[in-house]
């Protein structure tokens, strides 16, 4: 009963992830709490200290140190608190292990959560009580596009490892068009490398994910040519304006000359909207957040706090490097394998013109990652197949 509740809390958190904000943090505050429960009453909290445990400890002790120095004073502590949240989803989704059952129901929740909650944002919209496609729980429309990128990600390694094809085709296919519509052009893009990097990885199995990603690109090609694609005249519009990058360059400068007048613990986490409140006036403009996972590091961070982030996502990138599907790995390790490596993608592709890797894209990319390290086999001489 207690693997039971302790799947079942994850699976609601899942579930909840992109749709309400309440019942996800239950879920998440429940699945901790089960799951440090039941590797107390086994006495297995899955296996042996190694690189990755330091690495997350050292993230998410970080931003409370952050928080003791940091220049500014407001939400310093609260914002230490969003790594935590993820970090530890990462780090017991790492230590546990799932069966081939479990790890679909927990991915097929994460597809159907956002598939809902797209149809709720589009029905919002069709009723007039919002303007743009905004995911419930994940709130701004640049937010939910990253989202969105991520679980397309999904959808293509599913699709592309081959296990209901129909079902996940379908499902790639509205996130996709999804994605389009929020016309967030770094999350378009991010989505896009997703999706042809993907496409080439699959090569050394199969040729027609690389064809499916080729005939998708052709299309969104014929409407940019066309002028039905949104996000591509909103382009247009930017460069006839001169300002293609929407205003993120003046706000990078913010972020640069905060990071240089406190370099060391940055002012703090959540606290960049005091930069233009306080320290910039003469910018006259409030802005929250730096517009980049790593100009908002650095200014709210500084190095103490940039330090840890950047080690995880260059571990992140050499472990998928590194343990890369070979041609005969079972369907569930390039899927898992894929959907890690998307959400790598988006995260520092998009994470250049907005800031990713927090709250709910922060958690799923946390979900994904964390579920393919935990299932990671035994690496087999080169030349050999893992085993299931």
């Amino acid at each position: 009963m207690r693997r039971q509740a302790e799947i079942g809390l994850l699976l609601a958190l899942c579930l909840f992830l992109p749709l309400y904000e309440a019942p996800k943090n239950l879920a998440w505050a429940g699945y901790l709490c089960v799951w440090l429960v039941n590797r107390a009453a086994s006495r297995n909290f899955g296996g042996r200290w190694d690189l990755w445990d330091s690495l997350i400890a050292v993230w998410l002790v970080g931003g409370f140190a952050v928080a003791a120095g940091a220049a500014l004073h407001g939400s310093e502590w609260r914002g230490a608190l969003d790594p935590v949240r993820y970090g530890s989803v990462l780090w017991t989704l790492k230590r546990s292990r799932f069966s081939e059952s479990e790890l679909r129901a927990l991915l097929a929740t994460l597809v159907a959560s956002a598939v809902l909650g797209l149809g709720v944002a589009l029905l919002r919209i069709w009723l007039g009580t919002q303007q743009r496609i905004e995911l419930n729980s994940v709130g701004h429309v640049n937010h939910s596009a990253i989202y969105l990128a991520i679980v397309l990600g999904l959808c293509a390694s599913w699709l592309f490892a081959g296990a209901q094809r129909v079902i996940v085709g379908a499902a790639a296919a509205v996130i996709l068009l999804g994605l389009f519509a929020t016309e967030s052009r770094g999350a378009v893009g991010a989505g896009l490398i997703a999706l042809c990097a993907l496409g080439v990885a699959w090569l050394r199995r199969s040729r027609w994910p690389a064809l499916c990603v080729a005939g998708v690109l052709a299309a969104i090609t014929l409407a940019a040519t066309l002028g039905s694609a949104g996000v591509f005249e909103k382009q247009k519009a930017q460069f006839a304006t001169g300002d293609a990058l929407n205003f993120r360059d003046r706000v990078w400068r913010i972020a640069i000359d905060a990071w240089q007048a406190h370099p060391w613990f940055g002012v703090g986490m959540d606290n960049f909207s005091q930069l233009t409140r306080n320290e910039q006036e003469p910018y006259r403009t409030l802005y929250t957040h730096a517009h980049s996972l790593y100009f908002n590091t650095l200014a709210e961070r500084g190095v103490i706090g940039s330090a840890p982030l950047a080690a995880i996502l260059v571990a992140w990138l050499v472990a998928l490097a590194r343990a890369r599907p070979r041609r005969g790995d079972p369907d569930q390790y390039w899927l898992l394998w894929g959907a890690a490596a998307s959400a790598w993608i988006v995260t520092c592709v998009a994470g250049t013109v907005n800031t990713t890797l927090h709250h709910e894209h922060g958690l799923l990319a946390a979900l994904l990652v964390g579920l393919w390290l935990g299932q990671r086999p035994s690496q087999a001489p080169r030349g050999e197949s893992r085993g299931a």
